[in-house]
C-alpha cells in the first residue's frame, strides 16, 4: 500500500535543540490527520520537513511513495503548503491574488478561470474578492488563503494552524471549507493545531505530539475511549504527565 504521508523516524536538529525526536506516522489517502499538541512541540518542524522545505537531520518520509530528500521536485507538484504566517500581496484584490498564484498551476486560460472560480466558492469572500488585501481582516484573508492551497486540487494540502487567531465565525467557516472540501474531492489534509477540540471535529485520526515525540496516536473516539477522557485536552495532559 502506498500511503498518502509515511514518516519514519524523523528526527530534527537545530544546533543544541532537539526539535523532532524519531517521529513515526502515517497519513491514509482522503483522510484528514491532524498533529496536535501545544507551541514548540514540533508540529511546524514536522509539516515543513513533509513540504520539502526542511531537511530531517535523519529519518525519512514519503509523500505518496517519493522521498522527500531525493525526489523534492516531484513532491512540490503534488502538494499545497499554507503555513501559519502565510501572507497575500496587499495590494492586489482578491481576484487577481488568486489568479496570480492559479497561474503557477494552470495549463491555459479556460484551467486558471475554473481554478479560480472554485476559490471565490471556497472562501465564500463574493463581492469582497474585488477589494485589495490590504483591506481585509485577518479571518477574510486566512479564508482567502486556504481557498488559494485547496483550489489547486492537491493531492496532499498541508495546513499549518489554519484557524490561528481568527474569531469563531471565521474558524467555524474555515472548518467547513476543509471539512466539505475533502469530501467533494478525495484530497489528503495533513493539518497541524493547539485547538484540540478543532481537531477533534476535523480529523478522522490524531497523533498527538510532546517535545518532539508522538505521545498518543489514534482515532479521537479511540483515544478519549483509551484514556477515559471527555476531550482530546484531557487525553494530551493525561499522557503528557499534566494530568
Amino acid at each position: 500500500m502506498t500511503w498518502a504521508v509515511e514518516a519514519n523516524n524523523l528526527a530534527k536538529r537545530y544546533g543544541d535543540i532537539q526539535a523532532l525526536d524519531g517521529l513515526s506516522f502515517k497519513v491514509e489517502k482522503s483522510e484528514i490527520f491532524g498533529l496536535i499538541g501545544p507551541n514548540g512541540a514540533g508540529k511546524t518542524t514536522t509539516l515543513r520537513i513533509v513540504s520539502t522545505l526542511i531537511l530531517p537531520t535523519s529519518g525519512s518520509a514519503e509523500i505518496f511513495g517519493h522521498d522527500v530528500v531525493r525526489e523534492a521536485s516531484e513532491i512540490r507538484k503534488l502538494i499545497s503548503y499554507l503555513p501559519e504566517e502565510a501572507g497575500a500581496y496587499k495590494n492586489l484584490p482578491g481576484f487577481e491574488y488568486l489568479r496570480f498564484m492559479g497561474r503557477f498551476n494552470s495549463n491555459s486560460e479556460a484551467d486558471l478561470k475554473a481554478m479560480v472560480e472554485d476559490a471565490e466558492a471556497i472562501s465564500g469572500l463574493g463581492d469582497r474578492l474585488r477589494d485589495k488585501v490590504k483591506v481585509y481582516s485577518k479571518g477574510m484573508k486566512r479564508r482567502l488563503l486556504v481557498a488559494r492551497a485547496l483550489m489547486t486540487k492537491p493531492k496532499l494540502c498541508i495546513l499549518d494552524e489554519p484557524t490561528s487567531g481568527l474569531d469563531v465565525l471565521h474558524s467555524f467557516h474555515v472548518r467547513n471549507i476543509i471539512k466539505e472540501y475533502v469530501e467533494k474531492h478525495g484530497v489528503t489534509v495533513l493539518m497541524s493545531s493547539h485547538n484540540m477540540l478543532e481537531v477533534e471535529y476535523l480529523c478522522e485520526r490524531v497523533a498527538l505530539i510532546n517535545k518532539g515525540k508522538i505521545v498518543a496516536e489514534g482515532t479521537p473516539a479511540e483515544l478519549k475511549a483509551k484514556y477515559k477522557a471527555s476531550n482530546l485536552e484531557e487525553v494530551f495532559a493525561e499522557v503528557a504527565g499534566l494530568a
